[in-house]
């Protein structure tokens, strides 16, 4: 298979069939961490598929719940045991994420604490499926979809991604440690063009991805995308902006500013104003920027004061692993600039930490006047904190908003 590497020195096993197995063809993972992960053929996962039979015996929803919890401490604070890698305690875990996938203990802990809290809990009998969730890169967070297919279906195929599998190898590890039947569950990481098979052999499926992964998988009553979430916050008019930025910092910068939901539009909602700025009706789009202007700097400033390292464990930054990743990334975001467009944060772009991180620094964009939701940077997800701010009318706030998955208000504003 294109790219495989054929030894390691440590190696994350596939879960098939019941067991841990090692496979011929394996991945490195990033970082300096010498692990690798194994790789699950496409002509192995058929096999697997025509060998499955779904599970016989009751495994009742209250069961499910109580194992489930027990999961969910272990996979937080204990001590499991991982195909390839032996036991695995929890500093060993933080340890790990870091070196492969620059996520620092501060986020490990929050994410932990994340999927305790949106922990499923089941409200029907489980039904016959065999389910796949197939995991996104940049957040674990998301194995919340794989508990909630553990309680609804007779067996569930995780699909990791190859830049970070440790923490769904993890979780499959405390399920196993748990008493969940090993029948019931699959790891099965694969190169990109498998993930097609994948949803073929299997009876529902969960995928996440950006807008390549979604434009290349076509939605349906059994396949559910996950794609990109396009997060915006609307600004009210005369909102303070000292009190603007204590709001909006979180939603962009949280979770290093890798989830869906992060703010990634800042629309500050504008009645228009005349031609030299002042009070008027003013033509449609003559919104004033200066409102906007005014909150994108303070934000900037903000931005600017995040720390990489020592982590800020409020709003900690997660670093990237991949050589020049970081940079690619920065210089990608800035090639979206207008010629009315400015970068108002006043760092370097991306900087090099300790022992090989490297960092796309936050960043946020002051866009020209006319900017709507068609911008290049509206909406635009980078696995980093980033944000776009813009003036428009009411209707143009309302542009932006349709086109997000997540919009956010301040609590008792106007809009």
């Amino acid at each position: 298979m294109t790219g495989a590497i054929r030894t390691h020195r440590s190696v994350v096993h596939a879960f098939r069939r019941g067991s841990w197995q090692p496979s011929l063809d394996t991945v490195a993972l990033p970082g300096r961490s010498g692990l690798s992960l194994s790789l699950v053929p496409e002509a192995v996962a058929a096999a697997d598929r025509r060998r499955y039979e779904p599970p016989a015996g009751c495994f009742p929803p209250a069961a499910r719940r109580k194992l489930i919890d027990t999961a969910l401490g272990l996979f937080d604070r204990g001590t499991v045991t991982v195909g390839g890698l032996g036991e695995q305690s929890a500093a060993d875990f933080r340890t790990a994420l870091w070196e492969t996938a620059g996520v620092p203990a501060a986020l490990t802990d929050r994410w932990c604490g994340l999927l305790r809290e949106a922990s499923p809990c089941p409200v029907e009998e489980p039904d016959g499926a065999l389910a796949l969730v197939s995991l996104p890169g940049n957040t674990f967070a998301c194995l919340e979809s794989v508990l909630a297919e553990a309680t609804r279906s007779a067996a569930v195929w995780v699909r990791p991604s190859r830049r970070e599998p440790l923490s769904a190898a993890r979780l499959v590890a405390a399920l196993l440690e748990a008493g969940w039947p090993p029948e019931r569950l699959g790891l099965c990481p694969t190169e990109r063009p498998a993930l097609r098979t994948l949803i073929g052999l299997t009876d529902r499926q969960t995928v996440y991805g950006g807008a390549g992964l979604t434009a290349a998988v076509r939605a349906s009553d059994r396949l559910h995308v996950r794609g990109p979430g396009r997060g915006c916050a609307l600004v009210p008019p005369g909102m303070d902006p000292a009190e603007a930025v204590d709001w909006l910092l979180p939603l962009v910068a949280g979770d290093g500013g890798r989830f869906c939901s992060n703010v990634r539009t800042v629309v500050c909602v504008e009645e228009p104003t005349g031609l030299e700025g002042g009070p008027g009706p003013g033509p449609p789009g003559a919104e004033s920027p200066r409102a906007a202007a005014a909150l994108a700097r303070r934000l900037a400033g903000a931005l600017d004061a995040l720390r990489t390292e020592p982590v800020d464990d409020r709003l900690p930054l997660a670093a990237f692993r991949v050589p020049g990743e970081a940079g690619q990334h920065a210089r990608r975001l800035r090639e979206g600039l207008g010629p009315g467009d400015r970068m108002l944060t006043r760092r370097p772009p991306a900087v090099r930490g300790a022992g090989g991180a490297e960092y796309a620094l936050p960043a946020l964009a002051l866009l020209g006047p006319g900017a709507g939701p068609g911008h290049p940077l509206a909406g635009r997800e980078v696995p980093f904190p980033f944000a776009a701010v813009l003036a428009a009318s009411p209707a143009g706030a309302a542009a932006v908003a349709r086109r997000s998955s997540f919009v956010h208000r301040p609590r008792g504003g106007a809009l």
